[in-house]
């Protein structure tokens, strides 16, 4: 009901819950790792710190070495498949921030739903990839569930026992019994040892960082004048993730991290954390790799006028992502569907280069 006031209608707002991209961040995707193949296979060979024995005669020859012995690793990507509708009677209404005076412009309408909706199912499926991630570092396996807690899709990596390990003394609330700098350091040289790696990196959940900044012995270490052991110095860096500084242990010089970022469950449960607070993860620069196969579709059976609203798939190795993307209209004209998915798959290649640890047994 118009009046004689005078209004003005400025830019809507609008609320998207972002997608945190941390822990899979860590997993890279090179050019070939985008596929539209059935499954994934890796050949890995393995090497040994070996040194060269000397030989005490020329005329004794060559040691002879070997460099043809290698395991096969075959994998069947889970399947994401993400839907949303837009409903030709919704076109006439007035969108959020338009003129109510303006006669609606359904092409703009239609074009402007369709990304937001495409823009929904991509945040969705990110998360997705984001659980797969914190699940492979904390586990060493994966376990994706439906709304009733049923197992849809299972895979084992087969990590060592080692390198999925509890504490044996409770690092304590209050900071008087568990000694983290011996157990971080221990578990340094599992990582060291078995993937050859310098182990350079720690992302603690809650309660592990709370529990390690009020251990008496890390107090006293960050308090040393003399030698600098320690800088904590928080910087945020994305949603969730906060650096909060800089530690060495033993013989290794770590980054450390908080992140407590959450999302909703199949189930409805929401803020559930990716990474468990009681946990630990130790990283350094081993291979993690993020495949992505395409969603078959028959040639020729997409709605073409209806995908000129959106691209037919859309690849970004750098920010880890790849979708298939498709769209049709409904016999009547009075429906468009609109369909994001993807066939991710979080591969720790380099298995033995990152470990998990519960502070709390």
């Amino acid at each position: 009901m118009s009046d004689n006031s005078t209004k003005r209608m400025i830019a809507r707002y609008m609320e998207e819950a972002t997608a945190p991209l941390f822990l899979s961040g860590f997993f890279l995707t090179p050019p070939r790792n985008i596929h539209t193949a059935e499954k994934v296979e890796i050949d890995i060979q393995r090497d040994d710190e070996e040194v060269a024995v000397v030989i005490q005669d020329l005329s004794a020859g060559s040691r002879q070495n070997e460099n043809s012995v290698y395991t096969n690793k075959l994998f069947t990507p889970p399947i994401y498949d993400e839907e949303g509708t837009i409903t030709a009677y919704n076109l006439i209404k007035r969108v959020p921030g338009e003129d109510p005076f303006q006669d609606p412009n359904y092409g703009a309408n239609a074009t402007n739903e369709a990304f937001a909706i495409f823009r929904k199912l991509e945040r969705k499926i990110r998360r997705a990839i984001e659980l797969q991630a914190a699940q492979v570092l904390q586990t060493g396996t994966l376990d994706l569930v439906d709304e009733n807690g049923t197992t849809l899709y299972a895979l084992n990596f087969q990590p060592k026992a080692t390198h999925v390990a509890t504490v044996g003394t409770e690092w304590a609330a209050d900071g008087a019994t568990g000694d983290p700098i011996a157990d971080l350091d221990a578990l340094a040289e599992v990582v060291r040892t078995d993937g050859k790696h310098d182990p350079n990196k720690i992302v603690f959940g809650t309660t592990a960082w709370t529990r390690f900044m009020a251990n008496t012995r890390v107090r006293a270490e960050l308090d040393n004048r003399r030698i600098n052991l320690g800088n904590i110095a928080p910087q945020a860096r994305g949603r969730g993730a906060t650096k909060q500084g800089d530690f060495i242990i033993g013989s290794y010089s770590f980054e450390l991290w908080t992140y407590n970022a959450t999302y909703t469950t199949a189930a409805g449960v929401g803020g559930t954390k990716y990474l468990a607070a009681d946990k630990l993860i130790m990283l350094s620069d081993g291979r993690l790799d993020l495949s992505f196969g395409g969603i078959p579709r028959i040639p020729g059976a997409t709605d073409s006028s209806a995908m000129a609203f959106l691209p037919p798939r859309i690849s970004d190795g750098g920010r880890g992502i790849d979708l298939s993307v498709f769209a049709w209209r409904t016999p009547d004209g009075k429906h468009l569907k609109v369909s994001a998915g993807t066939r991710p798959l979080t591969i720790p290649t380099a298995i033995d280069t990152f470990a998990s640890l519960d502070v709390v047994p």
